[in-house]
């Protein structure tokens, strides 16, 4: 017993700071444990979010193909075939060319003056036949994209996100959201049933302009034709207020579209904001934007492009009068919306690399402009 206290009172301090030593040396190797452990953890828990990052970002590019291929062979089909019987109808150049063959065939039943006025208003109206079909298939093409992109992305947040409800309000809430999606891609005819004759008068406006100083008797050739076009689109698009090719495409007032439309709760009307008209204010600040607008212009300019160089392989112009030239003009608008469901000039829009950009960064809710 004695010796066991000499031994502590020799060598205590040897003791307790060898104690002292080991007791760190655990504390730190259970602090070190704990850490790495903790970093384990964590390395763990970012792989989960790395993964299920990249399977978001999967989903989403897969959703975001199948809303494009949507718009390639649904939605822009159908939405353009109603438009082409539109403009066909509203600018039926055939009495003109009837009266005019009439008059060759029985040369008393037109005065001059009035054979020049038939020529003029057939040389004003084929332009315009062509510049409002360029125009109009060309935004029509876009504006769809539009409205495509905004829904899909929509829907896709909504049902990632899931609704904590029962399932019978779910039933409820997906009756009224379809009925709202339904009279919101319904809003593309907008152009066809609603615009179309504002548009045809204010194209054929800068039609007249751009064609005052050109004779029936002049020189035409593939780039004199091309010139011509995209003046009258130019001028066209440099009047009225900026951006207000919107107010051909959709109603200023979503709400008095709805009530024209007609829907399934017409008979309550209220002033709360609903999905439908949320949906057309966000399309109408898309296609408000900077970024819309040089989309728009760089697409008029190629399918102008596009069209003359198929023209022109059909030999429709090497240098001839303008007057034979007409004929040739006002059938070029047709062309562009020939083949509706397999539509070439639908496709080279949508494989811009510009239009392309532009619907990913809609589609991924960032700013156009």
């Amino acid at each position: 017993m004695l010796s066991l206290r000499d031994f502590w009172r020799r060598h205590r301090r040897k003791i307790l700071i060898t104690a002292g030593v080991f007791g760190s040396g655990y504390y730190l190797y259970k602090l070190y444990n704990a850490q790495k452990r903790n970093l384990a953890d964590l390395e763990r828990q970012l792989a989960d979010e790395r993964e299920h990052d990249e399977h978001i970002k999967a989903q989403m590019q897969v959703h975001f193909e199948n809303i494009q291929r949507i718009a390639d062979t649904t939605t822009l089909p159908h939405a353009m075939q109603y438009l082409s019987s539109r403009i066909a109808e509203e600018l039926d150049l055939s009495q003109l060319t009837e009266r005019l063959k009439k008059g060759k065939g029985q040369p008393n039943t037109l005065t001059h003056s009035e054979k020049l006025e038939l020529w003029d208003r057939l040389k004003i109206l084929s332009f315009t036949r062509t510049a409002v079909s360029v125009w109009s298939m060309t935004m029509l093409s876009l504006y769809i994209r539009t409205q495509l992109n905004i829904l899909g992305r929509h829907l896709y947040i909504d049902t990632a996100r899931g609704l904590e409800s029962s399932h019978l309000l779910q039933e409820d809430v997906d009756l009224i959201e379809r009925d709202d999606q339904k009279k919101f891609l319904a809003s593309s005819d907008f152009l066809a049933n609603h615009g179309i004759l504002v548009l045809i008068s204010d194209i054929q406006a800068a039609a007249t302009e751009v064609l005052k100083g050109k004779q029936l008797g002049d020189i035409f050739n593939t780039v004199t034709l091309h010139e011509t076009i995209m003046q009258i689109l130019d001028l066209f698009m440099s009047r009225g207020s900026p951006h207000h090719w919107t107010d051909y495409l959709m109603p200023e007032d979503a709400r008095l579209y709805k009530l024209a439309t007609g829907s399934s709760s017409d008979d309550r009307i209220t002033t709360d904001t609903t999905k439908f008209e949320l949906l057309m204010e966000e399309a109408r600040g898309v296609l408000s934007s900077a970024e819309f607008g040089r989309v728009l212009e760089i697409s008029l300019k190629v399918i102008v492009d596009t069209l003359l160089a198929e023209s022109s392989g059909d030999s429709i112009v090497s240098e001839m009068p303008l007057a034979l030239l007409l004929p040739r003009v006002a059938r070029m608008g047709p062309i562009l919306f020939d083949e509706s469901s397999q539509n070439r000039f639908i496709q080279i829009i949508g494989s811009l690399s510009e239009v392309e950009f532009f619907f990913t960064l809609l589609y991924a809710n960032m700013p156009t402009s």
